[in-house]
């Protein structure tokens, strides 16, 4: 028997639509990408015409270089160890060239509806105007561009942003001489207030958190501290998170020395905040830390621990939504940001619909997304064969127990994944598995045609 490869069709060119389509030609299966840009690269294309970049000007990324190169085309040794997004845009335009990925690209030409058709297959409509059938698609749209804001009772009538839309102190707003509140402990909102709280801005900060964070430095030991951090799969995770539990309380000290709650929660049971900058500002009266906010009452806002303050500013740095524009509501959504998939990748019951990119893989996203794309370009090649659905859906609830079930229960925590965990189980297990499948069962004939031909 031989098999067909469908037609696909990748929404999006950031690094999960460029990884897909590379493995999806290494594998030959024909493809199209369509994205919505001028320009490849989504979140890492800074200014991003079509508004799904959440880079602002002095972002550096927070995972080394060394542990954010793909496998196959590694990062230039040139490189800091901490690149600037500008250097991560430079990566992927190289990336792209380097495989011929551009020639397959639709640019300016987003999906604006997706359908499943009755009998299986896909029909694209896309900005220009065009309808395009396919077999089967790929959903790499991101989950970083549709930001998420706290319902607080009240009213706030001073400046109101998103981290999102911040690019620096003078771009949207002017963040000079103001009162700030920042709200949110991760990444993102201790960059922003590191960044404005500088005293050259002139500028009151106060950073509120509803929960905490453990707060640990880019460098440890002096090294990259993901470096420390490469997970031992044989190793049970709960002994490794208790092995680490101390670690920021060793290199950092207690978070209540900076002013900081201390976390609900133990270290790696929620995100991490990576910033070698944050305890050094806090520690030196740059910037201070109120609770959660209670209420807003015009420009003074209220605080759970009963204090209040006026405020020019408020700049929510408080997370993203998974969001599918192009699907219809009722055919596939993200509530709360759950969203069940097999290995993250596959829609039981779908077979001719995948995923690519929507994970929180710690400590790296690059190499975990060519992982993905390498299953993907397997299934539709026909060398990969899922189990059958019963257990998927079993697959399913005990990955999100491992991954997710020592984590906080919230919207930013429903997509966690140890990369070198499911790395090691892929290469292993996962991937030889659905060849030895396929090999007996033959591959998944997607509904919309018949994929399995007989030789003639």
């Amino acid at each position: 028997m031989t098999h067909t490869p469908p037609s696909v069709a990748i929404i999006g060119a950031g690094i999960s639509g460029l990884t897909a389509g590379k493995m999806l030609g290494d594998y030959g299966v024909p493809y199209e990408c369509f994205e919505s840009s001028d320009r490849i690269g989504g979140n890492w294309a800074f200014g991003n015409p079509n508004g799904h970049s959440s880079a602002y000007r002095s972002l550096h990324i927070d995972t080394s270089k060394e542990r954010l190169s793909f496998k196959d085309f590694p990062m230039p040794s040139h490189y800091p160890d901490f690149p600037h997004h500008s250097h991560i845009k430079s990566y992927l335009d190289d990336y792209a060239e380097a495989f011929g990925l551009l020639e397959r690209i639709h640019f300016r030409t987003g999906v604006e509806h997706a359908q499943r058709l009755p009998g299986g297959g896909w029909l694209l409509r896309t900005e220009d105007g065009e309808q395009r059938p396919f077999d089967a698609l790929v959903v790499a749209n991101g989950h970083h561009w549709d930001p998420r804001f706290p319902d607080f009772p009240g009213e706030f009538t001073g400046e109101t942003i998103h981290s999102h839309h911040y690019v620096d102190p003078s771009h949207p707003l002017d963040l000079h001489d103001k009162r700030i509140l920042v709200v949110g402990i991760g990444n993102s909102a201790a960059d922003v207030v590191s960044e404005l709280s500088q005293r050259s801005h002139r500028n009151t900060v106060v950073m509120s958190t509803r929960s905490g964070a453990w707060v640990v430095p880019k460098y440890m030991f002096g090294m990259p501290g993901d470096r420390l951090a490469r997970t031992i799969p044989q190793i049970p995770g709960g002994i490794q998170r208790a092995l680490v539990r101390k670690l920021p309380i060793l290199i950092s000290g207690k978070p209540e020395h900076y002013g900081l709650p201390r976390p609900d929660h133990n270290f790696l049971e929620a995100h991490p905040t990576m910033s070698s900058e944050l305890l050094l500002r806090l520690g030196s009266g740059d910037a201070s830390v109120k609770p959660n906010v209670e209420r807003l009452d015009g420009r003074r806002v209220h605080f759970v621990d009963g204090s209040s303050a006026t405020f020019d500013v408020i700049i929510y740095a408080t997370g993203y939504n998974i969001t599918f524009p192009f699907f219809d509501p009722e055919f596939l959504s993200a509530p709360d940001n759950r969203l069940s998939l097999y290995k993250r990748i596959l829609r039981p019951g779908i077979d001719d619909l995948a995923f690519v990119g929507f994970a929180q893989a710690l400590p790296t996203l690059f190499p975990f997304v060519e992982c993905q794309s390498r299953l993907l370009a397997a299934y539709f090649a026909g060398t990969y064969r899922p189990p059958a659905l019963a257990d998927m859906e079993r697959i399913i609830a005990e990955d999100e127990r491992r991954y997710t079930g020592h984590f906080a229960d919230r919207p930013r925590h429903t997509q966690q994944v140890d990369y070198f965990v499911y790395d090691h189980e892929m290469r292993t297990k996962e991937l030889a598995a659905g060849l030895a499948r396929a090999r007996r069962e033959g591959p998944v004939a997607l509904a919309g045609r018949a994929r399995v031909a007989q030789p003639v």
